[in-house]
């Protein structure tokens, strides 16, 4: 297992290294020049090429790219163009926010989800059924975008309940939270209902219910463990889907994340925090796949002897 583990370690190594030479690069070969986007278009050519030289933007690609890895290593994104501030502070002060809103969404999509799918499995082909399914495959079905302005137009704006966008405290949260989770809740159920439905045809199962355990005594003492493997597993690449992907959610209520950062970053063509707020990110997926593989190597017997 151990063995398993420090391979999939070393895997999550060269996909932040490609990753990092990936966004490295694609950023430079896009057309237009980031110092006269910075300077305005007003900028002379003797001003840009002297911010530029400033900047290090004048050496060789290699050179620019061992500055930028060599520092990223230590911690030091550099210095936003458009802000004047270090990357990593910037990243610092926007992270909790989208910590917050990653964590709640991630509770909403949890509880909403596993609980939809343990009573569609239960009443199979019922009415609850195909309620709850239908909404989970409405929220998987809606970009996030739609949900979060319907969720603003009425709750917010027609009936009073929330705040509409902005704010730090916990109430500012619940819809974003809410519309960032659904998809994640839908998926959630979905898959908690077809393992659940499927584990509930092994024999062990039978032998349970001849025992006298009730349906609901079944489900939570004998099935609901095996079926919530690949369940974990979706919940732990979620979290770090959630923590990563946030940006529309965080554009459209003005929560000040890493994901409005990034958005920030694009449209001022500040290489630097763009580069900053994209490796991560990447960090935070990787190291989530990371912890779902090695979660589920611990908790699935199976998966641990072929490791």
């Amino acid at each position: 297992m151990l063995k398993s583990i420090a391979s999939r370690i070393g895997q999550t190594l060269i996909v932040i290294v490609g990753v990092a030479m990936l966004i490295f690069f694609l950023l430079r070969i896009v057309p237009g020049n980031a110092v006269a986007t910075m300077m305005s278009e007003h900028a002379d050519a003797a001003t840009i090429a002297r911010i530029s030289a400033e900047l290090g933007l004048d050496k060789p690609w290699y050179v620019q790219f061992w500055i930028y890895i060599t520092g990223a290593l230590h911690g030091d994104f550099g210095t936003s163009y458009a802000l004047h501030r270090p990357v990593k502070e910037l990243l610092l002060l926007s992270f909790p926010n989208t910590v917050k809103l990653a964590v709640l969404a991630a509770l909403v999509a949890w509880i909403i989800g596993v609980l939809a799918g343990i009573v569609a499995a239960q009443k199979k082909n019922g009415f609850l059924d195909r309620i709850f399914m239908g909404f989970s495959l409405l929220g998987v079905s809606m970009p996030v975008f739609m949900v979060a302005m319907i969720l603003q137009y009425t709750i917010a704006y027609k009936l009073h309940w929330l705040p509409i966008s902005g704010g730090d405290s916990l109430k500012c949260f619940i819809l974003p939270a809410i519309a960032l989770g659904w998809n994640s809740a839908g998926s959630i159920a979905r898959l908690t209902r077809s393992t659940l439905l499927e584990v509930l045809q092994e024999d062990y199962i039978d032998t349970a219910r001849a025992k006298g355990r009730s349906q609901m005594g079944v489900i939570v003492l004998h099935a609901l463990r095996n079926a919530m493997l690949p369940v974990l597993t979706m919940m732990a690449l979620q979290l770090s889907s959630l923590l990563s992907g946030a940006v529309i959610t965080e554009t459209v209520f003005g929560i000040n994340g890493i994901g409005r950062l990034a958005v920030d970053a694009i449209s001022g063509r500040d290489i630097p925090l763009l580069q900053g707020t994209v490796l991560f990110t990447t960090v935070l997926v990787v190291l989530g796949n990371l912890v779902a593989d090695c979660l589920y190597t611990v908790l699935d017997p199976r998966i641990r002897k072929e490791a």
